[in-house]
C-alpha cells in the first residue's frame, strides 16, 4: 500500500503545482539589462521597481526579456525587437501619447534640466540665459537639448555624448565631466542622473521650463507612461486602473530612486 501511495501523493503534488503556475501569471516586461537608473538584472533600476510594484497589485510575477535599448536602432528597435515581436508585453517607461505604442495614462512627469557646481552661481532660468553663452554646455546627441543648443546657435561650443547609443556609457559620466571640469554646465533628461545626483551634493539642479522668449514654445517637460501594443486594449486597461489606484506608491518609488518629479505648482513651467 505503501508503494501505491506515494506515487498518488505526487501526482496529486504536482496537480497542485500546475494549477498553481496557472494560477500565478507573469507580467511580461521588456527591459534593458544594463542600463542604470533604469533597469539592469539585478532589479536595482526605477523601472524594475516600478514593474514589482505593477506586478504586485495585478496578483502577477514578472518575467523579464532583456534587450538593448541602445543597440543599433536606439529604443524604436530596442520596442520593435520585443514588444512588437510579442517577445514580452509592456515596456515600463515611455513618453505619453508615443506614436510607437499604446500607451497607459501618465504616472509621472519629468524634464531636461540644467546641472552646474552650486559655487558658479550661474543665473540660468531658461535656454535664453544670457550666461549659456559664454560656458561649455554637456549635452546628449539626438535629443531636445541638442536641438535648442542648434536652434541658438551654441552647438559649436557644446560638448555631445552619447549615452543613448553607446552601451558602454553610462550616464553618471556626464556628471563626472562636471566635475572636473572638462564642461561647465550639464543639460539632460534628469531621471537620468537622478539616482547618481545623490554623489554630487555640490551641484545646482534647475529644471528646464517649456517657455521661449523668442519664436515658437519649445517642450522640455514631458508625461512619461507605459507602453503596450498597439491592440492590446485589455492590459492598458489593467494598468491604468493599477495606475490609478496605486499612483502614491509609484510616486514614492520615482522620488526614493532619485526622479525630479514635475510641480504642477509652477504654472510656467507646466507642458
Amino acid at each position: 500500500m505503501k508503494l501505491r501511495v506515494v506515487p498518488i501523493a505526487m501526482a496529486m503534488l504536482g496537480l497542485s503545482s500546475c494549477a498553481a503556475a496557472a494560477a500565478a501569471e507573469a507580467l511580461r516586461v521588456c527591459a534593458d539589462p544594463d542600463y542604470l537608473p533604469y533597469s539592469n538584472r539585478a532589479g536595482a533600476g526605477f523601472e524594475n521597481k516600478i514593474a514589482e510594484a505593477v506586478a504586485k497589485a495585478l496578483g502577477e510575477t514578472i518575467e523579464y526579456t532583456w534587450a538593448s535599448y541602445r543597440g543599433r536602432g536606439g529604443f524604436p528597435q530596442f520596442l520593435s525587437s520585443t514588444l512588437d515581436a510579442n517577445r514580452c508585453d509592456v515596456v515600463m517607461n515611455i513618453p505619453y501619447g508615443s506614436r510607437e505604442e499604446l500607451t497607459t495614462r501618465p504616472y509621472y512627469v519629468s524634464s531636461y534640466v540644467f546641472v552646474f557646481d552650486k559655487s558658479k552661481k550661474y543665473d540660468i532660468t531658461s535656454m535664453d540665459s544670457p550666461v549659456l553663452k559664454r560656458v561649455k554646455v554637456g549635452f546628449e546627441r539626438e535629443t531636445p537639448a541638442e536641438d535648442a543648443l542648434k536652434m541658438r546657435g551654441l552647438l559649436q561650443s557644446g560638448t555631445p555624448f552619447d549615452v543613448a547609443t553607446d552601451s558602454g556609457e553610462s550616464p553618471a559620466s556626464m556628471l563626472t565631466a562636471l566635475k572636473d571640469g572638462r564642461i561647465d554646465v550639464l543639460m539632460t533628461w534628469q531621471p537620468a542622473i537622478g539616482a547618481f545626483l545623490r554623489d554630487y551634493p555640490g551641484f545646482e539642479v534647475v529644471m528646464v521650463p517649456n517657455e521661449r522668449a523668442l519664436g515658437p514654445p519649445e517642450q522640455y517637460a514631458f508625461p512619461m507612461s507605459m507602453g503596450v501594443r498597439a491592440n492590446d486594449d485589455s492590459l492598458k486597461k489593467r494598468l491604468d486602473d493599477v495606475i490609478e489606484k496605486h499612483q502614491g506608491e509609484l510616486t514614492s518609488i520615482l522620488t526614493e530612486n532619485g526622479v525630479l518629479l514635475f510641480d504642477s505648482r509652477q504654472k510656467d513651467r507646466q507642458p
